[in-house]
């Protein structure tokens, strides 16, 4: 397929000209955000040392639900995803309410991101800091709009500005704990079970620490709607799904085990981060400047994939007849520039809207955020359990397969659930999971009635490339 040549407003396809270099650095780190580096001191500071847990259960649970993930797109790769398979598998109701919900929770990133990012630069350069958050968000939009090898590219140097500061921050952390690093004044594992024990406050916390760090896993899934617009999908999201172990092994595991180790969990306080605590602590010079390089490029990371990944699912909605055909229009060079806009002037809005609205009701906005990534989560294990169906009747093998199908499809299915029961047990979590709950089902009623009106698009249900049915 050719992307220099002009491309019909209504049929034009996506560019194909991300790298593989780009999808191989946008799997390993291109979600990694400013959640990880500093949002981590708060998970900790909820279940101490035993954080380890929460994070080693909702890396299993995001590992079987990309192992599923896998399957369906290397068997049909799509820049819709899961989106397109939930329509598949699930009917039009189920394609149409996680699609939109997903391009909501990416729209709310674009601010929360904007503003983290404008804090730094305002801290660094002085000015106005909304001013800052839309000259970055600006300055983003204008990357995706060039060509869909813009973004990987920006992305692949951001994502592995992320990797040498994890790699680097895990070989100090070994340094310090075998006591080989000069000047610092932390060493050993002492902290592991000297305040309190591994698990000071229970079980229980663990559980609460596990639904802050679930969230930071987000967009693990990007992969699968970035490799659609590369030259060989199948391969590069193959790659994706083999490599998520140690990626949540090593980045996650890896660097959370280096800061419980060296610091007590209570000292870390989550507006300085725990990354940028254990530095100082380790007496690296300039810890805070570095620390502010690396969260400013995670920043921009996370901006950059929340600008694509909504574009992405706008335009896919558009495809199957579920967005206005206007966001269907794609340039020359294979970037639906359309949907671009749409999604970051409600990004641009939203960004106002942090500065301008009451800061409880832009809170109230975020919350409706709080669950979607465990349905979104679900209805891609769901769609699993019905496509596999029918791979195996049509004896199709794809490359990447899950693990003893069906049971460790229904063991997440189960998860899941159990984990949004306790976000209603949780007094914490319970305003998140009622907000997301109250807008999915609004959504899911929007579609149902979408489902009845009978518009839909047969490309969906056959896999093809067909016009929308009006």
């Amino acid at each position: 397929m050719s992307t220099d040549q002009s491309l019909d407003p209504h049929t034009g396809s996506l560019g194909t000209s991300l790298k593989p270099r780009h999808v191989t650095m946008i799997s390993i780190a291109g979600v990694i955000g400013a959640g990880l580096f500093v949002g981590s001191a708060t998970a900790i500071n909820l279940a101490g040392p035993a954080v380890l847990l929460a994070y080693l259960f909702a890396g299993i649970l995001v590992v079987l639900v990309m192992r599923m993930l896998g399957e369906m797109a290397t068997a049909n790769p799509d820049t819709g995803s899961f989106s397109t398979y939930a329509h598949r598998a699930l009917g039009h109701w189920a394609g149409f309410s996680v699609g939109w919900l997903y391009w909501w929770f990416w729209v709310l990133v674009i601010p929360v991101e904007a503003t983290a990012g404008a804090l730094i630069l305002n801290s660094w350069l002085g000015g106005e800091q909304w001013m800052w958050a839309l000259a970055i968000t600006l300055a983003l939009t204008v990357t995706n709009l060039l060509s869909v090898g813009n973004y990987g590219e920006f992305e692949f140097w951001f994502a592995l500005i992320k990797v040498v500061a994890i790699v680097s921050f895990i070989a100090l952390g070994v340094l310090a704990i075998l006591g080989l690093l000069p000047g610092s004044s932390v060493s050993g594992v002492s902290n592991l079970w000297s305040n309190g024990g591994f698990m000071p406050f229970g079980f229980g916390a663990v559980i609460a620490a596990m639904l802050t760090t679930m969230f930071s896993f987000m967009g693990t899934e990007i992969v699968t709607i970035a490799a659609a617009e590369s030259p060989d999908p199948k391969k590069g999201i193959t790659r994706a799904v083999n490599s998520v172990i140690w990626r949540i092994m090593l980045f996650y595991l890896g660097s959370i085990f280096v800061v419980v180790a060296l610091v007590p969990s209570q000292e870390l306080d989550a507006s300085t981060g725990s990354y940028q605590y254990v530095l100082g602590a380790m007496n690296i010079p300039h810890a805070d400047r570095i620390m502010d390089v690396v969260i400013l490029t995670a920043v921009a990371s996370c901006l950059n994939s929340a600008l694509y990944t909504a574009s992405r699912m706008l335009f896919s909605l558009s495809e199957r007849g579920d967005a206005p055909a206007a966001v269907r229009r794609v340039s020359g060079r294979g970037v639906p520039y359309v949907s671009v806009l749409a999604s970051t002037a409600l990004g641009f809005v939203a960004v106002v809207g942090n500065y301008v609205l009451p800061e409880k009701l832009f809170g109230y906005l975020l919350a409706t955020t709080g669950a979607v990534a465990l349905f979104v989560y679900l209805t891609i294990a769901a769609s699993q359990l019905v496509l596999r169906r029918t791979l195996d009747r049509e004896n199709r093998r794809p490359p990447v397969r899950m693990w003893l199908y069906p049971w460790l499809t229904y063991l997440a299915m189960g998860f899941i659930v159990v984990v949004l029961v306790m976000m209603v047990v949780l007094p914490d979590q319970r305003s998140a999971i009622v907000l997301s709950g109250i807008l999915a089902a609004a959504t899911v009623a929007a579609g149902v009635l979408r489902q009845r009106h009978g518009t839909t698009r047969s490309a969906v249900d056959n896999g093809g490339d067909t016009t929308a049915a009006r």
